[in-house]
Protein backbone atom coordinates (compact mmCIF):
# COMPACT_ATOMS: atom_id res chain seq x y z
CA UNK A 1 0.00 0.00 0.00
CA UNK A 2 3.01 2.14 0.86
CA UNK A 3 4.23 1.94 -2.52
CA UNK A 4 1.36 2.19 -4.12
CA UNK A 5 0.98 5.67 -2.68
CA UNK A 6 4.61 6.88 -3.20
CA UNK A 7 3.99 5.60 -6.49
CA UNK A 8 1.32 8.39 -6.75
CA UNK A 9 3.17 10.97 -5.67
CA UNK A 10 6.28 10.88 -7.53
CA UNK A 11 3.65 10.10 -10.81
CA UNK A 12 2.31 14.00 -9.93
CA UNK A 13 5.34 15.53 -9.27
CA UNK A 14 6.56 13.94 -12.40
CA UNK A 15 3.55 15.03 -14.43
CA UNK A 16 3.81 18.54 -13.12
CA UNK A 17 7.50 19.01 -13.51
CA UNK A 18 8.08 21.02 -10.64
CA UNK A 19 9.32 19.77 -6.65
CA UNK A 20 7.06 20.55 -4.01
CA UNK A 21 8.15 23.33 -2.13
CA UNK A 22 6.75 24.64 0.92
CA UNK A 23 4.81 27.55 0.82
CA UNK A 24 3.86 30.17 3.67
CA UNK A 25 0.35 29.77 4.58
CA UNK A 26 -1.80 33.02 5.59
CA UNK A 27 -1.60 34.07 8.64
CA UNK A 28 1.34 31.67 9.65
CA UNK A 29 2.68 32.72 13.16
CA UNK A 30 6.00 33.90 13.19
CA UNK A 31 6.86 34.02 16.90
CA UNK A 32 7.58 31.54 19.55
CA UNK A 33 5.37 28.44 19.32
CA UNK A 34 5.34 28.05 23.17
CA UNK A 35 3.83 31.31 23.80
CA UNK A 36 0.87 29.90 22.10
CA UNK A 37 -2.34 28.94 24.49
CA UNK A 38 -5.48 28.20 23.81
CA UNK A 39 -7.41 30.96 24.99
CA UNK A 40 -10.39 31.12 26.61
CA UNK A 41 -12.32 29.73 23.95
CA UNK A 42 -10.31 26.69 24.52
CA UNK A 43 -11.18 26.53 28.49
CA UNK A 44 -14.66 27.17 27.27
CA UNK A 45 -15.01 24.07 24.84
CA UNK A 46 -13.33 21.99 27.12
CA UNK A 47 -15.17 22.74 29.91
CA UNK A 48 -18.74 22.64 27.52
CA UNK A 49 -17.68 19.28 26.49
CA UNK A 50 -16.62 18.12 30.38
CA UNK A 51 -20.06 19.42 31.52
CA UNK A 52 -22.21 18.03 28.97
CA UNK A 53 -20.00 14.54 29.81
CA UNK A 54 -20.90 14.49 33.78
CA UNK A 55 -24.90 15.34 32.79
CA UNK A 56 -24.83 12.37 30.27
CA UNK A 57 -23.38 10.45 33.18
CA UNK A 58 -26.13 11.53 35.34
CA UNK A 59 -29.00 10.86 32.93
CA UNK A 60 -27.85 7.60 31.93
CA UNK A 61 -27.52 6.44 35.40
CA UNK A 62 -30.70 7.52 36.92
CA UNK A 63 -32.07 5.99 33.66
CA UNK A 64 -30.65 2.59 34.52
CA UNK A 65 -31.94 2.84 38.33
CA UNK A 66 -35.56 3.41 36.98
CA UNK A 67 -35.30 0.51 34.64
CA UNK A 68 -33.60 -2.08 37.53
CA UNK A 69 -36.90 -0.39 39.88
CA UNK A 70 -39.15 -0.99 37.42
CA UNK A 71 -37.77 -4.75 36.69
CA UNK A 72 -37.84 -5.50 40.36
CA UNK A 73 -41.57 -4.50 41.00
CA UNK A 74 -42.67 -6.22 37.52
CA UNK A 75 -41.28 -9.32 39.51
CA UNK A 76 -42.55 -8.78 42.78
CA UNK A 77 -46.15 -8.56 41.00
CA UNK A 78 -45.91 -11.45 38.94
CA UNK A 79 -44.92 -13.43 42.06
CA UNK A 80 -47.60 -11.66 43.72
CA UNK A 81 -50.00 -12.95 40.91
CA UNK A 82 -48.50 -16.69 40.81
CA UNK A 83 -48.84 -17.01 44.59
CA UNK A 84 -52.27 -15.66 44.70
CA UNK A 85 -53.62 -17.55 41.59
CA UNK A 86 -51.94 -20.90 43.51
CA UNK A 87 -54.05 -20.13 46.24
CA UNK A 88 -51.23 -19.03 48.56
CA UNK A 89 -51.79 -15.27 50.16
CA UNK A 90 -48.61 -14.79 52.01
CA UNK A 91 -46.07 -11.75 51.22
CA UNK A 92 -43.45 -12.85 49.25
CA UNK A 93 -40.65 -10.81 51.12
CA UNK A 94 -41.85 -12.40 54.30
CA UNK A 95 -38.99 -15.47 53.48
CA UNK A 96 -36.32 -12.38 52.75
CA UNK A 97 -37.31 -10.39 55.64
CA UNK A 98 -37.40 -13.18 58.25
CA UNK A 99 -41.41 -11.46 59.26
CA UNK A 100 -43.65 -15.07 58.63
CA UNK A 101 -46.29 -13.48 60.47
CA UNK A 102 -47.26 -10.17 59.63
CA UNK A 103 -49.32 -9.69 63.08
CA UNK A 104 -46.37 -10.90 64.91
CA UNK A 105 -44.77 -8.71 67.81
CA UNK A 106 -41.21 -8.41 66.84
CA UNK A 107 -40.14 -7.71 70.16
CA UNK A 108 -41.60 -10.96 71.42
CA UNK A 109 -43.48 -9.02 74.18
CA UNK A 110 -46.85 -9.92 75.26
CA UNK A 111 -49.39 -6.89 74.13
CA UNK A 112 -51.53 -5.41 76.12
CA UNK A 113 -55.25 -5.44 76.00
Amino acid sequence: MIHLTDAYLRAGVWLTGTAPTPSPTFGSYNGDEDLVTPTWVGFAVTFAIALATLLLILDMTRRVRRTRYRSEIREKLEAEAAAEKAGDVRDPDATRTGAADPTANPTGDAQRE
